[in-house]
């Protein structure tokens, strides 16, 4: 089962203010990232830059229209991600719960953890085989 767990933006993260060296934050997620490492459950993790620097897609009718960041809500955006694979919900639960204040220790902060879908979640068909061998071919 994987599962991402995001961390929501805030007006720092979409100023694109980056913690310094010796912040305590950067030690936090640091050894939170190496426990992950080492029980073999950590896939990728990373931080996203401002939305200022990214654009959207908006579909209408069947067509896209470009739309240029930033984006004036942040709490509806994300600042960074860590994707994780477990053997179930409590497990990833528990990961979550460990995850360092995502700001420090004296800023508020929010994360948000979703499950991915699976493959075999889908009904089978020549579409999902298709999406499997994508993904058999890549490894």
């Amino acid at each position: 089962m994987r599962f991402m767990i995001m961390v929501r933006a805030n007006a720092q993260t979409e100023a694109g203010i980056l913690p310094g060296p010796g912040d305590k934050i950067l030690a936090d997620m640091t050894a939170y990232h190496e426990e992950l490492a080492k029980a073999g459950v950590l896939l990728d993790a990373t931080g996203l830059r401002p939305s200022a620097q990214g654009w959207r897609i908006r579909y209408s009718g069947g067509k896209g229209t470009v739309i240029d960041g930033p984006f004036a809500d942040t709490k509806e955006l994300i600042a960074g991600y860590t994707l994780i694979q477990v053997r179930s919900r409590e497990e990833a639960m528990e990961w979550a719960r460990r995850f360092p204040a995502p700001f420090g220790e004296s800023a508020d902060g929010e994360i948000e953890v979703r499950q991915l879908y699976e493959l075999d979640d889908f009904e089978p068909s020549a579409d999902i085989e298709r999406f499997r061998e994508l993904q058999t071919s890549k490894r």
